[in-house]
């Protein structure tokens, strides 16, 4: 009877999840077959005229069964120009049928799918000489792109694929001959050719690089010169390394330039805290809202960093508020955090619009906060030059500080930040009765791993073991959904499932999380686990001919080439990032193979580096570690954890930290244990100074240069 009834539940429960999945394709005036799938970004797109597909082997076969061109349109959830041009062009209907007739129509994340991405950007970029999202790519049945752009207007969009639909039915062969050397192109632009002679590692090619980079840096506002402000998180951290390590003031004032810039500026959510995707001017005022997970993650490291040599109270508050931000709008029950927050949201008509959630104008500020409103205009700037379009303000700092103006107004600094911190709770709740900007619940693997790192360097520099705990929850979420039973990692996790094979990127980022985790910890499971990683990684994405790791695994479905990942975007390139794990990994291991792999990848890279210093920001890093003093600090017996917490709040890049309370079997550490006494070794290759049993004696063993 037990058995029945369970299904006879069974079954109702299918049935009415199938009637509602009917129901749902029955309110809607058009259902496509993303209505299938999981990603946010792809079911905003299910209910578009557009018969879009998604990206899979089937869809492909169709393409190549009916002989039909496809369009490929990539975005992502946050993106405001994908929404600008489905509300344009993909909802309407003219256009659809041209579309729905004469071709096969592809949507993918490219935060889910970033192999398709980096392939066909790479073919825009040769196009058209730039790239962006979204990214609208024309390709021949088998995929070999002919045509692409970025974002296109209405009247642009349907001109283009009337007139390559017509000159594919009446010259295919053009076509095709155009997209063999196109092809071609893309294969060509992936190579990087191996030097026959190896250069040495010397600190004056950094020096070199990073003059040459400096033309480019804007001293005024920081960043790089530009009306676009990207924060790119990674040169910040490759350049406060380079000015600490070099007593370079100049380099050194760049970055706290920037990042005071930054935190006072309008693509830092005065309210809420976290950073939008980048700024539209050149003074940090006007964000492109989109919150994006990577971002927000990096910056709290650069600034936890910053913050261990500075003590910049600005600094702190910035780390503290966008890691409470995070958890409050982005951490999930499982341990892991959501990808993005969208730039757009719904105003007062109900009409989608960029920054409508983030926006004040003044009457509403003076009714929320009464008498203290002009207070409140003193310290965020409420005048012309705050203001943003139509009477609304992006929050932004006042120049002046908070000691001027408590002086000015006859308040003490500690009443004038209370006040501060009740603003903000106020407002906070005020804005969060508006329409919400919808948001991306995909969770992926290698974001969430910038994110412990984000947690752990947070939890180095203010010991706060709510940090700690954090990174360890996110660290055990990998583990325990993402790593497979073969030792792989997969990319995505959406509403309980995971799925598609790890790229590249996901282990560059986990694996560097991993050894991070350890070097708080002195926990050497985590060690352990990213030596099983990097050999994963290996066996399955490793290039012995090109000494380089492709993007993506051996076991992953072919596209049209399969590309290598060298250079530094806003993320480290994840070559860059698993150059510097072998480095550290054979230090710890004293492993030969892990050694010489990780300099035959610099041995290839140098060069390219002063092409655009800024674009190989982490191999400019790993450089510095060969060309500079780099030391292996071993704290070993009872007191160990609270020594390497003592030591971890310095700001020492040029150093890896291992450590046990007890015997190790850990190369690194042989030969370290004593029961009577915690010792602290620096040593060089192995090679170690007579143990201190004090922090401070042992730092004066480490020099920066």
């Amino acid at each position: 009877v037990k058995n029945i009834f369970i299904s006879i539940l069974i079954s109702f429960i299918l049935f009415n999840c199938s009637k509602r999945k009917d129901l749902n394709r029955e309110n809607f005036t058009y259902t496509n077959d993303l209505i299938e799938e999981s990603s946010p970004y792809l079911l905003q797109h299910a209910h578009n005229p557009v018969n879009w597909k998604p990206w899979n082997e089937k869809t492909l076969e169709l393409a190549k069964k009916e002989n039909k061109l496809i369009i490929l349109s990539i975005g992502y959830s946050a993106c405001h120009w994908c929404h600008v041009m489905e509300k344009e062009s993909f909802e309407n209907d003219s256009i659809a049928a041209v579309m729905n007739k004469n071709f096969i129509n592809i949507k993918v994340d490219r935060e889910e799918r970033p192999d398709v991405d980096k392939v066909y950007m790479q073919a825009v970029q040769l196009l058209t000489g730039s790239g962006g999202w979204p990214l609208n790519c024309i390709t021949l049945p088998d995929g070999r792109p002919i045509y692409g752009g970025t974002y296109f207007e209405k009247h642009e969009w349907l001109k283009i694929i009337t007139e390559i639909s017509n000159l594919y039915k009446e010259s295919p062969e053009k076509i095709s001959a155009y997209a063999e050397e196109l092809t071609k192109g893309i294969k060509s632009s992936e190579l990087i050719h191996i030097k026959k002679k190896n250069n040495e590692f010397k600190p004056k090619f950094i020096s070199e690089a990073v003059n040459s980079w400096k033309p480019q840096l804007d001293s005024i506002n920081g960043g790089q010169l530009g009306n676009i402000k990207f924060p790119m998180p990674i040169n910040l951290d490759f350049l406060w390394k380079f000015g600490v390590q070099n007593n370079e003031e100049s380099v050194k004032n760049h970055v706290t330039n920037t990042l005071t810039k930054m935190a006072k500026g309008g693509i830092y959510d005065q309210i809420g805290g976290g950073f939008s995707r980048y700024a539209t001017d050149e003074i940090w005022h006007i964000p492109h809202f989109e919150k994006m997970l990577y971002d927000n993650a990096q910056l709290v490291s650069i600034y936890s960093n910053v913050y261990a040599v500075t003590k910049d109270e600005l600094y702190k508050q910035t780390v503290q508020q966008t890691l409470n931000f995070l958890e409050r709008e982005c951490l999930d029950e499982t341990g892991a955090f959501y990808s993005a927050i969208d730039a757009d949201s719904k105003n007062n008509e109900g009409n989608l619009e960029e920054g409508a959630f983030y926006v004040w104008n003044q009457e509403e500020l003076k009714t929320i906060l009464g008498t203290d409103f002009n207070l409140f205009k003193s310290y965020y700037d409420i005048s012309d030059s705050g203001l943003w379009k139509n009477e609304l303000y992006v929050l932004k700092r006042n120049q002046f500080s908070v000691s001027e103006i408590s002086k000015n107004n006859d308040i003490s600094e500690v009443d004038f930040n209370v006040k501060i911190n009740k603003w903000k709770s106020i407002l906070l709740k005020a804005r969060n009765k508006r329409a919400l900007p919808r948001f991306d619940h995909k969770i992926l693997t290698s974001w969430n791993a910038l994110t412990i790192n984000a947690y752990l360097d947070a939890y180095r520099v203010f010991r706060d073991p709510h940090y700690l705990e954090i990174a360890r929850k996110t660290a055990n979420f990998i583990i325990t959904k993402q790593l497979r039973t073969d030792g792989g990692l997969n990319h995505v996790y959406t509403n309980g499932t995971s799925s598609i094979d790890g790229y590249a990127e996901d282990y560059a980022a986990t694996i560097e999380a991993f050894i991070n985790l350890y070097q708080v910890t002195l926990d050497e499971t985590w060690l352990d686990k990213a030596v099983k990683l990097i050999n994963y990684t290996i066996t399955h994405f490793y290039d012995k001919e090109n000494k380089l790791f492709y993007y993506t695994s051996n076991n992953s479905t072919p596209l049209i080439t399969r590309t290598k990942e060298s250079t530094d975007g806003v993320i480290p390139s994840s070559n860059a990032m698993l150059a510097s794990s072998l480095f550290k990994l054979s230090l710890y291991y004293f492993n030969e193979n892990y050694s010489n792999k990780a300099k035959d990848m610099m041995h290839i890279m140098q060069d390219h580096m002063l092409e655009s210093p800024s674009s190989y920001s982490k191999w400019l890093s790993l450089l510095m570690d060969y060309s500079n003093p780099f030391y292996e600090v071993v704290l070993s017996g009872d007191n160990a954890i609270a020594l390497v917490t003592e030591l971890n709040g310095y700001y020492l890049p040029n150093i890896i930290v291992g450590g046990a309370t007890s015997e190790s079997s850990l190369p690194l550490m042989e030969n370290k244990f004593n029961k009577n006494e915690t010792y602290i070794y620096v040593c060089t290759k192995g090679n170690c100074k007579l143990p201190q049993t004090k922090v401070s004696e042992a730092l004066k063993s480490i020099s920066k240069k």
